[in-house]
């Protein structure tokens, strides 16, 4: 008897393995869409086995107008309502992005996306793709995935696009782009007071190692001071910290309107992004790059380095990346090889840099050094609008 059953849990084992290999093998090699292997792996997979896993894998182009990511987030058009379908059919949404419509289709056919979430041309599908089917608002799914396919037709009504785009550029309108009470820039020139916040800025710049009153800049441009300010993208507190963010950090979503706790969070997570840009080994250099990525995302900030290398320039000096973070607006550039994480609102980034850098400037020729031994340097003027500068300040005195 104990041999027997030795023996049917050995035969359980490897039956429970093979079906886990299985399940984890739907991303298969990419190969050419249409390729009998690619159909027979994925001939049964359908949504029972997509709900199983607990994930849709949605794959589409990277623009302002389908999917880009901001501080960690997803938005767009097409990632709005795939995430929507996903939820209401009680799955998480992966999207991934693709350089053009025949890497769709290849990486759908391949396993490696479960649908299509963008709007595919029915002829051109025709075309240039074997078994594949339109669904919803012209959604593509594998015609082996009849489930699925169902599951999508259901949710789709006639006015679906035309509600989701009415929240997206509601979300993206000028009065709701941040909602905060500004106050004052400086509560105080006469006696440096910069903030009521100005002794938890310099608890945090020691951890840091930076200069305070640069932190002072940063919130200002965050937030105006208010601690109940809220972003379009769902950032919160002084520092703006996105609550997935803030997840990550320890951080509570009741901590994130907590002064001290969010400017402690926004210090660790600044120290986290310090560190990952340690390849940029001047300071003053690196912390133009942490700001820009603390704002755009460093995978973003990464492709525009990659960006400037590709075209002759070097990556770690702000100045030469700058133009192309501005760039990573434009598909010529955000649809490149050398770009992983796709389309981003450069313009927004490189104005968050240069709006702290100049405020900074300012702060330092009028709020206390609090023993810093920073040396206060003349104020630069304010830009009249964003653009790639070739007037930077030498801020290497004043970094430790």
């Amino acid at each position: 008897m104990p041999m027997r059953l030795s023996s049917t849990l050995i035969a359980l084992f490897f039956l429970a393995l093979l079906t886990s290999c299985r399940k984890e093998n739907r991303a298969v090699p990419s190969v050419m869409f249409g390729q009998p292997e690619a159909q027979e792996d994925m001939a049964d997979y359908d949504l029972p086995d997509m709900q199983a896993a607990g994930e849709l894998i949605a794959v589409t182009l990277s623009g302002p107008e389908t999917y880009y990511e901001y501080r960690g987030q997803g938005f767009g058009l097409q990632y709005a309502m795939a995430e929507s379908f996903a939820s209401t059919i009680g799955m998480r949404l992966r999207m991934e992005m693709a350089s053009d419509t025949a890497e769709l289709l290849s990486k759908l056919a391949a396993g490696e996306a479960d649908m299509i979430a963008f709007e595919m041309d029915s002829a051109y599908c025709a075309t240039h793709a074997a078994d594949v089917q339109l669904v919803g608002g012209r959604w593509c799914v594998r015609s082996a995935s009849p489930l699925l396919a169902e599951a999508v037709d259901r949710w789709w009504q006639p006015d679906t696009r035309t509600r989701f785009l009415a929240q997206e550029q509601a979300r993206m309108s000028p009065a709701n782009r941040v909602r905060r009470t500004v106050r004052p820039p400086m509560l105080s020139r006469a006696s440096g007071t910069i903030s009521a916040y100005d002794a938890l800025f310099i608890r945090a710049a020691q951890r840091l190692g930076w200069d305070w009153r640069l932190l002072a800049a940063q919130c200002y441009q965050e937030s105006g001071f208010d601690p109940q300010a809220v972003s379009w993208a769902g950032a919160c507190g002084l520092m703006q910290i996105m609550p997935s963010t803030g997840a990550r950090l320890g951080l509570s979503a009741a901590d994130l309107y907590d002064p001290a706790r969010n400017i402690e969070a926004a210090s660790r997570y600044l120290a986290q992004l310090n560190q990952s840009f340690a390849d940029i080994t001047t300071p003053h250099e690196r912390i133009y790059f942490v700001l820009a990525a603390y704002n755009g995302g460093a995978g973003h900030i990464r492709d525009a380095m990659a960006l400037a290398e590709a075209d002759g320039h070097t990556p770690r000096r702000w100045i030469d990346v700058e133009p192309y973070v501005l760039r990573l607006s434009s598909p010529a550039y955000y649809r490149r090889p050398q770009v992983k994480f796709g389309y981003l609102r450069g313009e927004e980034t490189v104005g968050y840099v240069q709006q702290i850098r100049y405020r900074w400037a300012a702060y330092r020729g009028s709020a206390r050094s609090h023993s810093t031994g920073h040396q206060a340097q003349p104020s630069a003027s304010k830009p009249s609008r964003v653009r790639p500068r070739t007037d930077y300040i030498n801020d290497s005195t004043l970094i430790p």
